[in-house]
């Protein structure tokens, strides 16, 4: 009874976190785009492959928010690739601020809230995966036979 809460507890902070990432990351994506940076200084760009905010907002929008919106989705309907995809939008988050901090120089709030963010949707698919201890593995689902991996 108490696996099957934290598993259920685990699932739907993932959908929360990652449905968070999604719209942040969509609307920021569409705010960019639309203002011209958000307000940003052109500075920012300096150095960097851009010379306008288009591209790092058709990214935003398309690559993080598309990913998140599409792991989201995959959770709500409880489809077998919902993890993995989980796991590549996190990833992915993580990997937009790394890069982001290193184009700007510099490290504000709202980037160290999106990098816990990531990371938080990681350690959650890796929980439930049951790669992390403190939750259970389950029984593969599709696995056949006497090959399945049997909670520890």
């Amino acid at each position: 009874m108490r696996e099957a809460r934290l598993r259920s507890a685990a699932f739907w902070s993932l959908v929360v976190i990652t449905l968070f990432n999604a719209l942040s990351a969509i609307g920021g994506g569409i705010g960019i785009l639309v203002t011209d940076g958000l307000g940003m200084p052109d500075s920012f760009l300096e150095g960097g492959p851009f010379s306008t905010f288009v591209w790092p907002g058709v990214i935003l929008l398309v690559v993080i928010g598309g990913s998140q919106a599409l792991a989201g989705g995959l959770l709500l309907a409880r489809r077998d690739s919902a993890l993995l995809w989980s796991a590549v939008a996190g990833f992915g988050m993580v990997i937009w601020i790394f890069v982001e901090t290193g184009m700007i120089r510099g490290i504000s709030v709202l980037q160290i809230l999106y990098f816990v963010t990531g990371a938080l949707q990681l350690a959650l698919v890796f929980a439930l995966l049951g790669i992390v201890g403190w939750l259970p593995r389950d029984v593969l689902p599709g696995v056949r036979g006497g090959h399945e991996l049997r909670r520890r």
